[in-house]
């Protein structure tokens, strides 16, 4: 082969070799290249990874939503684990607790080495004991905490939570009295408290310990971001009715179906957990069975189909984002009440006459009172407890229901 054709076509593998590569490490490639993957159809099944680019980089452009957004708790719902993430005390004496066996207690144990949670059984000298470090936090502590630990690549919840109006409780799932720390963590539920978890199949809680986007991040509910990236990061290539879109701009039905991922529900998963994209019919991805009309449905985990059982909802075109901004905080009630004055006159209030405008500074705690939940069962120091939720049901309640 002549020499001089050799060398051009080593020059051009190298050349189609580096431009591979940039799109891998996550550089902005130029050229055709920009041109190829930002005019490339969105995927309609699923994103491979390498089509996420993580919050920092939105943040170059949308520094302000991002800084108030992961103020949230939506971005705070999975962390690493430290002294500002874990809410319980590691105080003597607040550390521990005490459950319905008077032969057992919990202690909870910050130390040089990471924070730990360890069953202390039987009494001295034949006490024994069992300890598991604090891996991860779920849960930003607006309602409360559960904690997980790895097991060599399987993942477990431990046996002590945080609820914040209580203190240290046992966990979800876990029977009071007993020293367990069994509890796999599955995907389905990774999948509400985090961006991605990587599965490894076919043990239910083993996952690749490199392959995990704590919190929920801007591409949770905007999808892949790579393509945006790049379109507006070069001149050369022109805008597209496929670049990235925010979900105010869809239609209701996916913008319920992105919130209903995780607030309808646990479901029956159809396809893998994270496999489901942002604006894709979610019943293609699990299977959320409505309820019988006379069928009771938890203010735990349930509020988009709470939310569909209102008059609100059914007569007008509400979404979730009617009343929520997901990019910042809400704790003002007065605020949300402001949006039920968009269409509700404060005099047609049965309470008007004693309250007048008084009123117009709570709408929520009496047409969504917070009620307990029957999903979540804590034992304190013996006692049971259930905690109370929002009812997303908006409706008018019986007096004796609000309290």
């Amino acid at each position: 082969m002549d020499l001089a054709i050799l060398v051009r076509i080593t020059m051009a593998l190298a050349l189609v070799l580096t431009a591979r590569a940039a799109i891998v490490l996550n550089l902005i490639p130029s050229g055709s290249a920009v041109q190829a993957l930002a005019t490339a159809p969105l995927p309609k099944a699923k994103a491979a990874r390498t089509d996420y680019v993580g919050d920092n980089t939105c943040r170059s452009c949308h520094q302000e939503k991002v800084e108030t957004f992961h103020n949230t708790a939506h971005f705070l719902t999975s962390r690493l684990p430290d002294r500002d993430s874990i809410l319980g005390s590691f105080s003597p004496g607040a550390n521990v607790l005490k459950t319905s066996n008077p032969a057992l207690f919990y202690r909870m144990e910050a130390t040089s080495k990471g924070f730990f949670q360890t069953a202390v059984e039987g009494r001295p000298p034949d006490a024994t004991s069992h300890a598991e470090r604090f891996d991860f936090v779920i849960g930003s502590g607006t309602k409360g905490q559960t904690y997980l630990f790895w097991q060599g690549s399987r993942l477990f919840e431990l046996p002590v939570s945080y609820w914040t109006d209580i203190g240290w409780v046992n966990s979800p799932g876990y029977e009071d009295g007993f020293p367990d720390f069994s509890r796999p963590i599955v995907p389905r539920c990774l999948e509400c408290h985090a961006t991605y978890f990587e599965a490894i199949p076919p043990v239910s809680n083993r996952y690749d310990k490199t392959n995990i986007v704590l919190g929920i991040t801007c591409e949770k509910c905007h999808g892949p971001g790579r393509r945006h990236v790049l379109v507006h990061s070069s001149k050369s290539v022109a805008h597209s009715g496929q670049d990235m879109q925010s979900p105010l701009q869809w239609p209701r039905e996916p913008q319920l179906d992105l919130c209903a991922w995780c607030h309808a529900g646990a479901g029956q998963t159809i396809l893998p957990a994270f496999s489901y994209v942002p604006g894709q019919p979610l019943a293609k991805y699990i299977d959320l069975p409505p309820s019988s009309s006379d069928a009771h449905v938890d203010v735990h985990g349930s509020q988009v189909e709470l939310l569909e059982k209102s008059r609100c909802f059914q007569s007008s075109d509400m979404t979730c984002t009617t009343c929520h901004d997901v990019h910042k905080p809400q704790r003002d009630l007065a605020a949300f009440s402001k949006r039920c004055l968009t269409c509700h006159a404060p005099a047609s209030c049965g309470k008007f006459a004693t309250l007048k405008d008084t009123i117009t500074q709570n709408c929520i705690d009496c047409h969504m009172p917070r009620q307990q939940t029957n999903l979540i069962l804590f034992d304190q120091k013996g006692a049971k407890a259930r905690p109370r939720m929002r009812n997303h049901w908006i409706k008018v309640y019986a007096e004796s229901a609000t309290r």
